[in-house]
């Protein structure tokens, strides 16, 4: 009777998301969980989004967005046709028929795993959870969580998973900035707890995502998320050293990294910079070096790779004051204007950034540190003394009145020839002005 059961409340729900009379909530309407609720509404879902944060509630409610990968008349389109409406409070999750968990996943204070906003989003669906529904958890975790912290979270309300309702975990794989590669390209990992939950969970994404990609178990599919970020890290960190390496041997790292990427096989090109940031490889790797201990294992490659990679940053910054050296001058009371705070270029994300790090050590050193970044106007240095800075407006005076123009964004839209022609000397964390034709004679590159 049960196995019948299982399959009664799976067939329903099945039927319901091919024919699109599914409702589908999203809870955290970030960089992840707004474009999922868009793609959905898109092809003809009724998506109610959740999130805590009233400004953004009230900026999707009138059709103005704030995530740059979500055109606004695509998302004014959609809410006035009655496709998607935002809401601060959970009341409404009864209602729905799928429930997708895109909340952060930050470090604490002490760089260990901060699940406080899956588990308090996991209690509000345990709240208002109805047999059929399908739950899925796409926030970023250690191997584990969904099976360990998130079901018997929802179990606790009484119903069994895999017969009342449904439960999987499908990795984000959002690249903001990323033209070529939107929400609806990028393959799905879907792992459920059990084979009906993965099957619901399958049908779901394959509705709005043109690959589908099943896997054993939950664990699998966070293993697999964990997997593809610490390979970056890795590779990064690889790259970094090299760039230690070559500074102190004399060499061009850029020129070596081109030179490498032409070969047809056996190579991926990383290029170096001043460190990694956003949501995803400064922090993921972490997640899994803490859960590897539970299991009498220590990730030392992985470890080693986060020490290189923060060391990157370090390294600008001393690569900064010999370079104020040569030219006599210290970088205790040197005005450096930096291009860029965003941890990738052409966006406004600063989380984890590279430049957050180095512009505090610049301070720390009693460097008189401006920036101008044209897609984050403000940001806020984190730390005990914790302050705020404003990008200023990138004009002659300024750049010429730097004594180092320091590039660690290279966003597509300054123009950096004219930054040549007018800066006195600048050091490039990005290979930014590599197609600077004039006043290359004032450029490093790190």
């Amino acid at each position: 009777m049960l196995i019948e059961r299982e399959k009664h409340q799976g067939k329903i729900l099945i039927e319901k998301i091919i024919n699109r009379s599914a409702k589908v909530a999203v809870i955290g309407l970030g960089y992840v969980g707004l474009p999922l609720a868009v793609e959905q509404a898109k092809i003809g879902f009724s998506v109610m989004g959740v999130d805590k944060d009233l400004k953004k509630v009230e900026q999707i409610n009138s059709g103005r967005s704030y995530v740059r990968d979500v055109p606004e008349d695509v998302l004014g389109a959609l809410v006035k046709k009655g496709n998607l409406a935002a809401y601060p409070h959970f009341d409404l999750l009864r209602e729905a028929d799928i429930i997708i968990i895109c909340v952060p996943t930050p470090l604490k204070s002490m760089r260990q795993p901060d699940l406080s906003h899956v588990i308090a989003a996991a209690g509000e669906v345990a709240s208002h959870i109805k047999e059929g529904q399908l739950i899925s958890l796409e926030s970023t975790t250690f191997p584990g969580t969904t099976r360990e912290v998130i079901l018997p979270i929802l179990e606790s309300a009484g119903l069994a998973v895999g017969k009342d309702f449904f439960l999987a975990f499908s990795p984000e794989r959002v690249d903001p900035g990323n033209k070529r590669y939107i929400t609806r390209d990028i393959s799905k990992v879907v792992g459920g707890v059990t084979h009906l939950c993965r099957d619901v969970a399958c049908t779901f994404y394959s509705q709005s995502l043109k690959q589908v990609v099943p896997v054993s178990s939950p664990a699998a599919a966070e293993m697999t998320k964990i997997f593809e970020n610490t390979y970056r890290s890795v590779n990064i960190a690889l790259v970094n050293e090299f760039m230690i390496l070559c500074d102190r041997m004399g060499i061009d790292i850029w020129e070596i990294v081109d030179a490498a990427a032409t070969k047809p096989f056996g190579i991926q090109t990383f290029y170096p910079g001043p460190g990694v940031g956003g949501h995803c490889i400064p922090v993921d790797p972490v997640y899994l070096a803490w859960k590897a201990k539970d299991y009498g294992f220590y990730t030392r490659f992985i470890d080693l790779a986060g020490e290189i990679n923060a060391q990157a940053s370090e390294f600008v910054v001393q690569k900064l004051a010999a370079l104020l050296n040569k030219h006599k001058k210290c970088l205790n009371g040197a005005r450096i204007l930096v291009l860029g705070v965003a941890y990738k270029k052409d966006i406004d994300d600063v989380r984890e950034s590279p430049a957050l790090k180095v512009i505090d050590l610049m301070q720390k050193n009693q460097a008189e540190v401006v920036y101008h970044d044209p897609y984050v106007p403000v940001f806020r240095l984190p730390g005990k003394n914790e302050r705020y800075m404003q990008s200023i407006k990138l004009t002659v005076e300024e750049v010429a009145g730097a004594d180092c123009v320091l590039i660690l964004t290279d966003h597509s839209n300054i123009n950096y020839q004219w930054v040549a022609d007018h800066a006195r000397l600048v050091l490039d964390a990005r290979n930014a002005a590599k197609d600077v034709i004039t006043g290359k004679e004032k450029i490093v590159r790190i």
